[in-house]
């Protein structure tokens, strides 16, 4: 097991210690670090409460996920979902004639989420990154804030009552000396089955995000000495349930449309390389009479012609193993994992309508789609958001875990319910027995909405008094993968606002704040906090 936990050094190293705020700092109730669907429903939900509050973005792009493609809302029991939260999918409901919907367009999202911002008068600070924060033993007293790309010089400093960390790679958490892990942790850290390495049954497995027996990974097939694909990492077969840094893959939720007249034809991207795809077409040949879309892609008809495409089978949009560095690398860093991802998807689709060897019948059907020309109009009409299905993790107050996900442990202070699967994607693709096979999915059901503990969005009391984390928050990495849906994160924000605001309100550390209070509020606010299954 290997967890990276920031602890002393943080604290000495990147945290600079200041007598004082800056009195020419820009100051906030409320400061909210990072515009995704969380952040601007915290933002929202603080100005709403009368609380001076302020959404800064690493970039331009408002609403994470739930406007950068994925318009299949995963939840797993929509019936738990409430606040605003609900209202987000209500709001989208009106748009298009509807009492709700949990399908749209990556358009109707930003649409709601820019009425949010504008009914609450939410601030904006766009295209900027934490270069360093001022502490006061455990209490942050200010940011300060450089452009995420280009010159650093010009900075500018914030200062805040409560800064909410929802980014979801948990930045602030880690420069504010925040305990955290990346990976997977060992089976045996929390008494956990199905966190760390998984591949359980390698033999006669395919289809369904893996590949059939008997796919040779190297470039001479059977030949070792060859050496590998493109995309099979060296990471080797171990014991099931040991604890690794590896990181569920990343994709992009795909919009596309069948209308010719709103269309964007799919053409070669810059960097395109087929050696990319030589595992697909071996799996194309290992299935031969498997011509079906629904076993290469996820092919999701959204309103508008449109689509949400996601990953399905043994190779599809997960760039599996490219990831790992993401959580913790600079910006820099990102932008580079960022461009390989938008290269690898771009080309993928290419590869599907022009390259000879795709099945006649998959060239086809791809060949049908385009980029839409009404999405993403001021970034070449593709998503500015990589999925970022999981980066740090904090260490809090409390830890939710595979136990909290299956009814085992129930807490006694909830914020919310969480109701999918424990859903992890794959983590590496290797080679076994001479074989290609890829490892880390894990998509276990079979239980009841659950509570998600305040105390998880909280950090360790002797670490920081002043923060909450809705959205990298405190969890196994079993139990992240069930929580981490766009809807959870969208009420875990609008309780993270109020649980803020009440913390200014009473003068207390967050993590001493009155929970009955808390409860009464969110209750009041529309927020479930029990389950009670519909009749």
């Amino acid at each position: 097991m290997r967890i990276l936990i920031i602890l002393i050094y943080l604290s000495c190293v990147l945290v600079p210690v200041s007598a004082g705020t800056n009195p020419k700092a820009k100051h906030y109730d409320i400061v909210v670090y990072g515009a995704t669907s969380a952040g601007v429903v915290a933002a929202h939900t603080a100005a709403k409460m009368g609380k001076s509050v302020v959404l800064i973005a690493t970039d331009t792009h408002i609403g994470g996920l739930s406007s950068g493609g994925l318009g299949q809302t995963d939840i797993g029991n929509k019936f738990v979902i409430g606040g605003l939260s609900r209202d987000f999918y209500k709001r989208l409901g009106d748009i298009y004639g509807e009492e709700e919907t949990w399908q749209f367009e990556p358009s109707a999202a930003s649409k709601v989420f820019d009425d949010y911002i504008n009914e609450a008068n939410v601030p904006i600070i766009a295209n900027k990154r934490i270069e360093s924060i001022s502490k006061e033993n455990t209490t942050i007293t200010s940011l300060i804030l450089v452009n995420t790309f280009g010159s650093t010089r010009k900075k500018q400093e914030i200062s805040g009552e409560v800064f909410l960390d929802c980014s979801y790679e948990g930045d602030l958490l880690a420069i504010a000396g925040v305990s955290y892990t990346v990976g997977r942790e060992d089976n045996s850290v929390y008494k956990e089955t199905y966190s760390g390495f998984h591949l359980p049954v390698y033999r006669k497995t395919s289809g369904y995000h893996q590949f059939p027996d008997n796919v040779s990974p190297y470039v001479v097939p059977g030949d070792s000495t060859s050496g590998l694909l493109w995309g099979i990492g060296d990471k080797e077969f171990v014991e099931n349930g040991t604890g690794d840094k590896g990181v569920q893959a990343y994709n992009f939720r795909i919009c596309l449309t069948d209308s010719v007249e709103n269309m964007i034809p799919i053409t070669k991207p810059e960097n395109y390389d087929p050696k990319k795809y030589e595992l697909l077409i071996r799996l194309f040949q290992a299935q031969p009479n498997d011509r079906k879309i629904s076993s290469y892609f996820i092919w999701t008809k959204m309103p508008g012609r449109k689509t949400d495409v996601n990953n399905r089978g043994g190779f599809s949009t997960d760039m599996i193993g490219a990831n790992h560095n993401w959580p913790e690398a600079s910006f820099e860093e990102r932008k580079s994992i960022f461009e390989d991802h938008l290269d690898y998807t771009k080309g993928l689709l290419y590869f599907y309508v022009s390259d000879e060897r795709v099945p006649q019948e998959l060239r086809d059907f791809v060949s049908k789609w385009g980029y839409p020309k009404d999405e993403y109009v001021d970034n070449n009409n593709f998503t500015p958001q990589l999925y970022i299905r999981e980066g740090r993790r904090m260490i809090g107050e409390y830890v939710m875990t595979e136990h909290n996900v299956t009814g085992r442990q129930i807490v006694n202070d909830p914020i919310g319910m969480a109701a999918y699967n424990m859903d992890s994607h794959n983590v590496n693709r290797l080679v076994v027995d001479g074989m290609v096979k890829n490892e880390g999915n894990v998509e276990i059901g079979g239980f009841k909405p659950y509570p998600v503990s305040y105390k998880s969005i909280t950090p360790k009391r002797s670490e920081c008094t002043n923060l909450l984390v809705p959205v990298s928050l405190s969890s196994s990495h079993i139990a992240f993968g069930s929580i981490r849906m766009e809807p959870v994160f969208m009420l875990l924000g609008e309780s993270a606002a109020v649980a803020a605001a009440q913390a200014i309100d009473e003068d207390a550390a967050v993590q001493n704040i009155n929970y009955p209070t808390l409860k009464k509020t969110l209750l009041e606010k529309g927020q479930i906090l029990k389950y009670q299954k519909p009749e």
